[in-house]
């Protein structure tokens, strides 16, 4: 389906809503029936139509599909925010001693579930680097159902062989889901190496304007239907039609926005490859990148997002650094408009920072829709600072 279509057309029937170029906000929470039998179909398949918010709605239905389409997925759902769709992707398709396998310090959000929640029901995780397809093999047991992937992971990029472990969990019926945020679907197709269910932070690349929330879900139809007959709609967490109709307005320029960061954090990289202050760089595509040729293959670009490091980057250095930035913001997330530093020893405390520990040096930068030349300036005088 052409890209073109899916952004400006997809799901979007202006005949019945005054041929506004603009889908309207249906700000509804219910749905009125002019007929018992209608509510009662309504009450047998709420997946089928509308009759509370809570569940579908015209405004978010014109996303759905949108983004359904864009990860070449059956269905989709959108969700309040990330952590929400990973907390329903995961808990439908595990029980009581299930135990699941998953990457290395995912997602915050995701291992708090992983081990503040299912741990309550006797759910065990397992942990591992997740590059290899024998770490996947090693860590199978009996009863493993689930398998949660982030590839690349949002700090040092780590890459897992999505097609290998998609052919060995299928046949096992072990379901696979991927955190896709650093992509977006228009830089990694899952779905196409045969992972089953795919997740993205909405907030970030699709939104772009760092003004709203959201979460999406895509996969089958089975799957998807089993999320939101019980846990969607229990757990409440779907996005409202105001901010899917932001979501909406940030998916029209995602190929322009994605294409612009994707561009800057080149010349930044180039830059700071040069810089002798500089003692190292984390970019999925670029050569220099331990996984390069698994992320060439699996990806078609990697964004605006990398990690460096600071030659003898001790705690002060770091913090100098970003405290000397005028131009980025010190914050968390990315894919917004505006260039972002985020800083890992932000998140340790000073007396555990081990300067020999290149994780603790972390220094996370976001391009955003600046002209690079002025973010490069910005790095430039705030290097020198260090």
């Amino acid at each position: 389906m052409d890209l073109s279509y899916i952004l400006n057309e997809l799901g979007e029937e202006r005949a019945q809503y005054f041929n506004a170029v603009a889908p309207p906000i249906v700000q509804s929470s219910n749905f009125a029936f002019d007929t018992v039998a209608d509510l009662r179909r309504a009450f047998a398949d709420e997946m089928g139509g509308y009759l509370y918010s809570r569940g579908l709605n015209p405004t978010i239905d014109i996303l759905r599909k949108k983004l359904a389409a864009l990860d070449e997925a059956e269905d989709a759902l959108v969700f309040a925010n990330g952590a929400a769709a990973i907390f329903a992707g995961v808990l439908p398709f595990v029980k009581a001693g299930d135990h699941i396998i998953s990457v290395q310090q995912p997602y915050s959000w995701a291992q708090r579930t992983f081990d503040g929640i299912l741990t309550r029901y006797g759910i065990e995780t397992t942990y591992i680097a997740g590059t290899e397809i024998g770490q996947f093999e090693a860590a199978l047991r009996p009863n493993t159902t689930f398998i949660y992937l982030e590839s690349p992971n949002s700090w040092n990029f780590a890459v897992q062989p999505l097609a290998e472990v998609a052919a060995l969990a299928k046949p096992r019926g072990i379901v696979t889901l991927i955190d896709n945020s650093y992509c977006s679907p228009l830089h990694q197709r899952p779905h196409e190496l045969g992972i089953d269910l795919c997740m993205q932070t909405a907030t970030k690349y699709i939104g772009g304007h760092s003004d709203t929330l959201g979460g999406v879900l895509t996969g089958s139809h089975t799957h998807i239907r089993r999320i939101f007959e019980l846990d969607y709609l229990a757990i409440g967490s779907g996005v409202s039609p105001f901010n899917a109709w932001l979501l909406l307005r940030g998916l029209r320029t995602l190929p322009q926005r994605l294409a612009h960061v994707s561009r800057s954090a080149q010349e930044v990289i180039a830059f700071l490859k040069g810089h002798p202050k500089v003692g190292g760089l984390l970019y999925p595509l670029d050569p220099s990148f331990p996984q390069y040729e698994l992320a060439r293959r699996q990806m078609t670009g990697a964004g605006g997002l990398l990690t460096f490091l600071l030659k003898d980057g001790t705690c002060a250095r770091i913090t100098t650094f970003c405290e000397s930035l005028k131009h980025f913001l010190m914050a968390v997330s990315w894919g917004g408009h505006e260039s972002l530093v985020l800083p890992k020893c932000a998140g340790i405390d000073p007396a555990a920072f081990d300067a020999r520990n290149p994780e603790h040096q972390y220094i996370r930068l976001y391009t955003g829709l600046e002209d690079p030349g002025y973010l490069i300036r910005d790095l430039e005088q705030a290097l020198e600072k260090v």
